[in-house]
Order: C-alpha cells, then structure tokens, then sequence
C-alpha cells in the first residue's frame, strides 16, 4: 500500500463509507418500521374505544404532565402500566370505574401536593380513555416501566 493517500483514494474512500452507512440506516429504519408495526403494537386489540381514548389523551394535552413508555413529561405518573397497578388490567367496566372515581375527584386539594386539573369528560370519553389505557398496557414494553410503581 501506498504511504500517502491521494484525492481520489480519499474520495473513495468517503463515498463508499458514505453509501455503506446509508444503507445500514435505512435497513434499521425498514426494520423499526417492520417490528413496531407488526410486533410491539398489539393491532389486533384496537377498538373504536381505544382509539375515542387516544383521542382525548390527545385532545387534554394529558402527556404534558404524564409519560406512557417514558414519553411525556415527568410532572405525573408514568401510565404504561397504570391499570396493572389498579389491579384492572382485565376488567374493563373496573378500569371504568377507577378512572371515572380518579377523574372525578380531581383536584384532590391537598396542599403541597401536584394537582391533576378537573376534566369534564363524558361517560364515553372515560370509557374510552379506560379502554386506551388498558390497551397500552398490554403492549409488550420490553420491561418498560423499570419498577411497578411506574
């Protein structure tokens, strides 16, 4: 080999490594796509319900304070695994009614505590946004929340 590199070996060498580099990100970005589609989300399982209550976790601004899979702010509790730590993880009509008892008492009052605003939401927006949060709890986090406790 030679001791000194010229301008076309470097150039060479920049454009194959270049092209190599673009061609690894856009198989991991093929591969992303591919396993978020048809892996980690549980596709299968999505309602009308679920979908209502995307709608108002969207429509509330509700990851402003709360984090679902470590996205959002860290104001509130993470909610990934919210209705396994109310023990209605399989019972829609509890989660129902442990978000609608949560909702309705909020704010708690309490002072020196973080307060979760007052949401009028209707039967069906609690419903749905029960059922959205049931439905993001059966997604397979690989291990997201690190503790129970969220």
């Amino acid at each position: 080999m030679r001791e000194v590199m010229t301008k076309s070996m470097a150039r060479n060498i920049f454009y194959g490594g270049s092209l190599f580099f673009i061609i690894i990100f856009l198989g991991l970005s093929v591969h992303s796509h591919y396993y978020i589609v048809n892996k980690s989300t549980n596709a299968e399982t999505l309602t009308d319900s679920v979908v209502l209550g995307k709608h108002v976790w969207e429509k509330h601004a509700c990851i402003n304070c709360h984090t679902i899979m470590g996205e959002g702010a860290y104001f509130a509790p993470e909610l990934a695994n919210v209705t396994t730590r109310w023990g209605v993880a399989d019972d829609p009509e509890g989660a129902f009614e442990m978000l609608d008892g949560w909702m309705k008492a909020q704010p708690s009052g309490v002072e020196g505590r973080r307060q979760m605003p007052f949401f009028d939401l209707t039967e069906e927006e609690t419903r749905g946004l029960a059922d959205f949060l049931r439905w993001v709890d059966s997604i397979d986090a690989q291990g997201w929340p690190p503790n129970d406790a969220g």
